[in-house]
């Protein structure tokens, strides 16, 4: 004659273990898993056609909003992300010393078409300039962003290492005000533009998207590019 109330207090036991409906309504929802940013491909005229068009405004840049060079993308080998290029794009590898200090290797300037050493004759070139990313939509970014987007190794086309001469004649200049100097380079630096400008979110004007597509015109080139995180 106890089966029954030793059933209730089963029961009883049971229904204390378990969340209430009211309890489990309140959780917050499971996160949605990370999906993983996939590379695309276009044609360059059709990437270039993708660029979102806004004209562009300088108001409040200024360099120290985008904070580089940080410790890379390896931080235990003590190298700076501006040694960090010039170790992945060398021609010929140079010895590393204490503190990361290059010695000899060799490199090769695809704006002008030259073989350069030592590694203190390089330039890492921003290929969409600090102030023209700020101009096309960063300076609405966080200051995390803008510190990703100054060190960014995660396209190879983001920097690239150039002469001192070429770099700082480009300067903060766009395509339709600056070209690299060698014929051979042009369809692969719209490309390389177009892919960074891609990469993050960035806007061309008018006049930057005429040119690109100017020089699409006469290029069989793809541009590759997968969204930042």
């Amino acid at each position: 004659m106890k089966r029954p109330a030793a059933a209730a207090a089963a029961g009883l036991a049971l229904a204390l273990s378990l969340p209430s409906a009211a309890t489990a309504a309140d959780q917050p929802p499971a996160p949605a898993p990370a999906v993983a940013a996939v590379r695309q491909f276009l044609p360059l005229g059709a990437a270039v056609s993708a660029l979102p068009l806004a004209a562009e405004d300088r108001t409040g840049y200024v360099r120290t909003a985008f904070r580089h060079w940080n410790s890379g993308d390896i931080p235990a080998d003590g190298c700076t992300t501006r040694a960090e290029v010039l170790l992945v794009e060398a021609v010929v590898y140079p010895e590393v010393g204490p503190g990361c200090a290059l010695a000899g290797g060799l490199w090769w300037s695809y704006y002008d078409e030259r073989e350069v050493t030592p590694a203190g004759s390089l330039d890492i070139d921003h290929m969409v300039p600090l102030a023209e990313a700020w101009d096309s939509g960063a300076s609405a970014w966080t200051a995390a962003r803008r510190e990703a987007y100054a060190n960014d190794q995660g396209q190879p086309a983001s920097l690239v290492a150039v002469t001192a001469s070429s770099n700082r004649s480009k300067a903060d200049q766009d395509p339709a005000e600056w070209l690299p100097p060698a014929p051979g380079a042009l369809c692969r630096y719209a490309a390389e533009w177009t892919a960074t400008k891609l990469r993050w979110g960035l806007a061309a004007d008018g006049a930057e998207r005429e040119r690109l597509l100017d020089i699409a015109a006469g290029c069989s080139t793809d541009v590759e590019f997968t969204p930042a995180p």
